[in-house]
């Protein structure tokens, strides 16, 4: 979680300049956002090899059968 809370921290600290620059057209504030949601890129994509290297530890789910299948024959 505590991912989360960086990815949260990192999104709220661009809200001021987002209005800057939209509302009133500050590009000092563009160049500081644009930066912003590069570190925001950054993390989301260490956040998702954090996920994937973690899923790979997770012990395998047991394989449902489909409805209506019939069941294999033993041989």
């Amino acid at each position: 979680m505590e991912r989360y809370e960086q990815l949260l921290e990192l999104l709220h600290s661009c809200r001021q300049d987002f209005e800057r620059f939209y509302r009133k057209q500050n590009r000092r504030a563009g160049v500081r956002l644009r930066k912003r949601m590069q570190e925001l890129r950054r993390l989301a994509k260490a956040i998702r090899d954090e996920i994937q290297q973690l899923r790979r530890t997770f012990p395998p789910k047991p394989k449902r059968r489909r409805h209506g299948a019939a069941p294999e024959e033993s041989r």
